[in-house]
């Protein structure tokens, strides 16, 4: 019994080793990829537009655009929001379909570190990281990472690629309406697109730039970005 123990232990110490290295070091060290990344090049076997910039090489307006879409909770929750996971189970047993209620850090621990597809042990997994995250990382570090891996096109990763490739500027330099618009392809970045928006893109782009506005603009991300960055 009590080996068994041991190996218990070693088990769990193991884990919390291999799954918090990564964590830690990817703090500070741009990701070389992700696992969405990995797993796109995998299947088309062909490269993928991976261009990581730092967040205030980034337009002010994009990380708004994508919290006032994705996550408006963002600045305050602890990587869950608890409102949107009871709404979402409360609608699926009155028989409506499952949504998803992931937060912006939950789709950094998946789409960093985890393979696609539903299963308990992925849901398990990608809430320890999503833990870890909050707790080793700052809301604007989870921000920038997210605005780096996350998919905006077929074959295209990051907002820098995205800009380059259907705006034809850098990110710096897109207009709020070009930041909303990245935002709204966001759900299914494979089906829409930010060069060809068909009439439902434009009208979400539209929606999130009303989120944005009645969000307070760039003022609402002062408590977890830099107050210059955001002027």
């Amino acid at each position: 019994m009590k080996c068994l123990h041991r190996w218990l232990l070693r088990i769990v110490i193991l884990f919390l080793m291999v799954s918090l290295v990564p964590v830690m070091l990817l703090r500070w060290v741009p990701p070389p990829t992700s696992a969405v990344m990995v797993s796109r090049t995998l299947a088309e076997r062909e490269r993928q537009d991976y261009q990581w910039i730092p967040l205030e090489r980034m337009s002010p307006d994009i990380p708004l655009a994508v919290v006032a879409s994705e996550d408006q909770k963002f600045p305050d929750h602890f990587g869950f929001d608890l409102d949107a996971i009871k709404d979402a189970v409360a609608q699926h047993t009155q028989g409506g379909r499952l949504r998803g209620a992931s937060t912006l850090t939950q789709q950094v621990a998946r789409n960093l570190f985890l393979w696609q597809g539903r299963s308990f042990l992925r849901k398990g997994l990608e809430a320890w990281l999503t833990l870890l995250l909050e707790l080793c990382w700052s809301k604007e570090r989870i921000l920038e990472v997210y605005l780096n891996i996350a998919e905006t096109g077929k074959r295209t990763f990051g907002v820098q690629a995205a800009s380059l490739k259907f705006f034809s500027r850098p990110a710096s330099a897109v207009s709020r309406e070009q930041a909303a618009l990245l935002a709204a392809v966001l759900p299914n970045p494979l089906r829409f697109q930010a060069a060809r928006p068909s009439a439902y893109v434009i009208g979400r782009r539209n929606e999130i730039l009303r989120q944005m506005t009645q969000l307070g603009g760039r003022a609402y991300l002062k408590g977890i970005l830099p107050t210059a960055y955001l002027q």
